[in-house]
C-alpha cells in the first residue's frame, strides 16, 4: 500500500473495460442496406428519380375538398379562392371529390400492381386541400427522407401528416426543415446519385435550398441551383427525369446554362411539343425507362418517347390536376433500387 491515491475505483475501472470491449461501431454506415434492414426494417430512401421505385407515400383526397367555396370564384385569374383563408383551386369549375377518389384509387391500384409498397397518410388537416400533392412536403434521399417547409398559407400543416405517417412506416427522417426556410419538394430533382438539381423561387427559398444542399453535401451529393422564371415554383414542371440519362424538359421553363449542362453531359433530352399540356411532363418514372403519365399527351410526344425507348403506363387523372398539380405531385418516393 502507497501513499498515492488510487487512479480509479474498481467500479470505475470495470466499466472502462465493458465500454472498450462492447465499443462505438460507427460501420457499416447507416444507410448500408443490410444495417438498414436489420435496424429500420428494410432499405430506405433514393439515389437516382428512376430505379425501381418500392415504397411510396401518398395521400387519397379527402373531406379537405370541400374547402373550397363555389361561391367565392377569382374570374380575373381563373379558379376558385380565398386569399383570407389562403386556400385556392385551379379548375375553372368546383371539384368533383367522387372522381378525384377513383383517380387516386386507379393509380394506389397501379402501384401496388407494379410491386410498389403504397404508403397512405391519415386525414388530412381541415382544409388543406393540397394535401393529396405529398411531393413537396417529403424528398426521398440516401438513407431516407428529409421533410420540408410549405411555402404557401393553405399548404402549412402538411408536414405534420407526413412527419406522422414517415414515423409510422419506419422511414428515417434525416432532417426537417426550420426557421425562416420554405422549399418545396417539386422543386427538387435528383439528375444520379452524387448529383441534384432545384429550383430557386417562391416556393423554394434561398434558407431552404442552404439547408436542403448542407443535408445533401453530407451525404455527398452536390446540389445545382436553378432560377425559376417569374412566379414558376417547381423545376417539376421544367425538368423529369424517365431513364438512365435521359429527361423531358420544357425548353421555354429552364435557363440556357442548365440546358447546356444537360448537354454536355450527354444527357437524351426530350423537349414537350408546344401544344402538349404541361401536365405531360409531370410524370412518374416506377423503374429506368417506364413511366407513369397521363392520357392526354399528344402524338408527337408519344412518338419522341417512343423513339427513346420509353414505355408509357397511362392514368386518366386530370380531375386532380385541376388541384394544381399531377401525377408527379402526388407521389414522394421513400425508397428506389440503385441504378
Amino acid at each position: 500500500m502507497t501513499a498515492h491515491s488510487a487512479a480509479m475505483s474498481e467500479h470505475e475501472y470495470r466499466e472502462a473495460k465493458f465500454f472498450q470491449t462492447f465499443g462505438s461501431v460507427p460501420t457499416p454506415a447507416f444507410h448500408d442496406p443490410e444495417e438498414q434492414t436489420r435496424v429500420w426494417g428494410r432499405p430506405w430512401g433514393c439515389t437516382s428519380d428512376v430505379g425501381k421505385l418500392r415504397a411510396v407515400l401518398m395521400h387519397r383526397p379527402g373531406e379537405e375538398i370541400n374547402v373550397v367555396d363555389k361561391n367565392k370564384p377569382m374570374p380575373e385569374i381563373g379558379g376558385f379562392g380565398d386569399p383570407e383563408k389562403g386556400w385556392y383551386f385551379m379548375g375553372k369549375t368546383p371539384p368533383d371529390l367522387a372522381a378525384m377518389q377513383a383517380a387516386h384509387d386507379a393509380f394506389t391500384k397501379l402501384l401496388r400492381s407494379e410491386g410498389v409498397d403504397v404508403i397512405l397518410t391519415e386525414k388530412a388537416a381541415p382544409g388543406a386541400l393540397k394535401s393529396t400533392f405529398c411531393r413537396d412536403s417529403v424528398i426521398g434521399v440516401k438513407g431516407g427522407a428529409i421533410v420540408t417547409r410549405l411555402a404557401r398559407r393553405a399548404r402549412r400543416g402538411e408536414e405534420l401528416m407526413v412527419t406522422q405517417a414517415l414515423a409510422k412506416a419506419g422511414c428515417p427522417i434525416l432532417g426537417t426543415l426550420h426557421g425562416e426556410a420554405v422549399f418545396e419538394g417539386g422543386g427538387f430533382a435528383l439528375i444520379d446519385d452524387k448529383t441534384a438539381v432545384c429550383s430557386v423561387s417562391v416556393a423554394c427559398n434561398p434558407e431552404g435550398v442552404r439547408q436542403v444542399e448542407m443535408i445533401l453535401n453530407s451525404l455527398g451529393v452536390e446540389l445545382i441551383k436553378v432560377p425559376m422564371p417569374g412566379y414558376r415554383i417547381h423545376i417539376d414542371g421544367s425538368f423529369m427525369m424517365i431513364d438512365r440519362e435521359t429527361a423531358i424538359i420544357n425548353i421555354n421553363e429552364l435557363p440556357y446554362v442548365f440546358i447546356d449542362y444537360l448537354n454536355k453531359r450527354g444527357m437524351k433530352l426530350i423537349e414537350l411539343p408546344p401544344e402538349d399540356n404541361a401536365f405531360s411532363l409531370n410524370c412518374l418514372a416506377i423503374g429506368p425507362g417506364r413511366v407513369v403519365m397521363h392520357a392526354t399527351r399528344t402524338p408527337r410526344l408519344a412518338d419522341r418517347l417512343d423513339a427513346a425507348g420509353i414505355e408509357i403506363l397511362t392514368l386518366d387523372y386530370e380531375c386532380i390536376e385541376l388541384n394544381g398539380g399531377g401525377i408527379h405531385c402526388s407521389t414522394g418516393p421513400l425508397a428506389r433500387d440503385p441504378i
